[in-house]
């Protein structure tokens, strides 16, 4: 069975993963609203958006290393 830290920081993870992705879409569709048109992604802006993750999940990774 899992430890309880493990589950709790499992959910955590994952409800903040749920928020974090609604808010994003949501703002997208504001914008899109806003200027009235449809939202257009780019191979571009996946590869911005996919090292900006890569990049945020690194740094949580290390924030119990003690690495500076």
């Amino acid at each position: 069975m899992m430890e309880p830290w493990k589950r709790n920081a499992l959910i955590l993870g994952a409800v903040l993963g749920l928020i974090s992705g609604v808010l994003a879409a949501y703002l997208l569709i504001q914008r899109a609203e806003q200027s009235q048109s449809q939202v257009k992604l780019t191979a571009q802006d996946g590869v911005k958006v996919g090292i900006s993750v890569l990049s945020v999940l690194r740094q949580i990774a290390e924030l119990g290393s003690g690495r500076r």
